[in-house]
């Protein structure tokens, strides 16, 4: 039964509480963590005599932490440090863990808290990551499937709740048994999403495992490798995947958060992402999955909405990247990357990506003229109009423009007038979709003027 835990008020940004509604605890306000909190760094922990997480919860603008304090608890606060939420990143996550007998209880917390703190901004769900346990035992157990859990706070006080099984430490046995779940329906584990595997490890293992790991390499997984003990570097890096740089950590366990952020960011970079996003583009990055030699990638995308208006480009293995253009705005495309090869088999990689909403820009602003510009024209819009009128006023013009354009000169205009333009899509489908701006002819002063040192296009007031 998990303690209830009383907590007064902090005396200061950070302080220890022994408390607990449990037989012969008391409850004390008189003892201080060891090392003090500065803003911006972590706190030092665990106090001297304080041993074993119990639970970690976010309380406001709280980060609190309860330990186990000899026959009682110690509960240490510092205030909260919100890690950003990676969304859009979509995977299996296996953690393969140390259950064993060669691991101290204190050691076997310290990488369940690791493993928590290393799954914190990620969101979980059917169509985002998935995680599952596998222990390293005797026997290999798996602590939960990877569909159980579908909340990040779920999966982290699963985490939490992990009980540690002893036994020896059958690390092959337990990447065969991985091997198995990773790629299996009744795991909960999905056919064509980034299978990635982290082993948490002292660098000891009572059998082989050169040949089940690297049966899942051959198979797509990508595999980092964390060794708090001695551990051999040589048996270690050919068991990562490379580079083993990225790949292989060797860190003690007290100092396992150091690589948390590191070892989260290169899991990201393995896989396909969006970046340089606008109204009409976004450039589709990768890892160096393939070479000129060895197979060639398939990217696929459509909008959501219209999954049957799929494109198709190929590019070779030596490419990373892809801008994708000529795209609508506002609007939410699936990405498909499928890495064909000759060698090995490597999971399609989908994303979901929105581009930005569209902009109307104004330039050559004159007496009497200026020019409308708006995003580069999607194959989907047949034709553009654009209404304009004196912002004071109640009189109104249009101009029917090709759908191949993404420009147009309005002109006969008022000298020293602003003027309110809307410029609507008109889709194949009968979809409309409209963007408006202010815009000034030259001649004195006008209502909506010029940002100071502006000498070319403006981007506008959007309505």
């Amino acid at each position: 039964m998990e303690p209830h835990v009383i907590v007064g008020k902090l005396a200061r940004p950070c302080l220890c509480f022994l408390s607990a509604r449990l037989p012969d605890v008391r409850v004390c306000t008189g003892l201080s963590c060891a090392g003090s909190y500065r803003a911006g760094r972590e706190l030092l922990l665990p106090p001297p005599g304080i041993s074993g997480l119990v639970t970690s919860k976010q309380r406001g603008s709280l980060f609190l932490q309860l330990f186990r304090h000899g026959s009682g608890m110690a509960l240490c606060s510092q205030p909260a440090r919100n890690a950003p939420s990676i969304s859009n990143s979509e995977g299996d996550i296996l953690f393969l863990l140390d259950s064993s007998g060669s691991v101290s209880y204190y050691e076997f917390s310290k990488v369940k808290e690791f493993m928590w703190d290393l799954v914190r901004p990620f969101t979980f769900g059917p169509n985002d990551v998935q995680t599952s346990i596998i222990h390293i035992s005797t026997t290999p157990t798996m602590e939960f499937p990877f569909d159980r859990y579908l909340s990040r706070g779920a999966v982290q006080q699963a985490i939490k709740d992990t009980r540690q099984l002893m036994g020896d430490t059958n690390t092959g046995k337990a990447l065969s048994f991985a091997k198995e779940k990773l790629f299996s329906n009744d795991a909960g584990a999905r056919p064509d999403v980034p299978k990635v595997l982290v082993w948490v490890t002292d660098g000891f293992s009572s059998d082989d495992i050169s040949e089940p790991m690297q049966l899942l390499k051959d198979m797509g997984v990508t595999v980092f490798i964390v060794s708090t003990g001695r551990g051999n570097y040589l048996e270690l890096s050919a068991a990562a995947s490379q580079p083993p740089e990225k790949h292989l950590h060797f860190v003690d366990v007290d100092d396992l958060p150091i690589i948390t952020k590191e070892l989260r960011d290169t899991m990201l970079a393995n896989r396909l992402h969006a970046v340089d996003i606008t109204s009409s583009s976004f450039r589709l990055t990768w890892p160096q999955l393939l070479s000129q030699e060895t197979g060639y990638y398939t990217l696929q995308y459509a909008p959501t909405d219209d999954l049957a208006a799929k494109r198709t480009t190929q590019v070779s293995g030596a490419h990373t990247s892809l801008t994708l253009s000529n795209l609508a705005p506002e609007t939410t495309y699936e990405v498909a990357l499928i890495p064909e090869s000759n060698v090995h088999y490597f999971s399609p990689q989908t994303i979901r990506v929105t581009t930005l909403a569209g902009k109307v820009l104004i330039s050559d602003s004159r007496p009497h003229s200026f020019q409308v510009s708006w995003a580069p024209t999607p194959d989907s819009v047949t034709s553009y109009q654009v209404l304009y009128g004196p912002l004071r006023g109640n009189s109104a013009q249009l101009i029917e423009v090709d759908g191949t354009r993404n420009s147009t000169i309005v002109e006969n205009l008022a000298p020293n007038t602003t003027y309110l333009v809307t410029v609507t899509a008109i889709y194949s489908s009968g979809k409309e979709k409209s963007l408006s701006a202010k815009a000034c002819t030259q001649e004195g002063e006008c209502a909506v003027p010029r940002p100071e040192g502006d000498m070319g296009a403006r981007d506008p007031t959007q309505s």
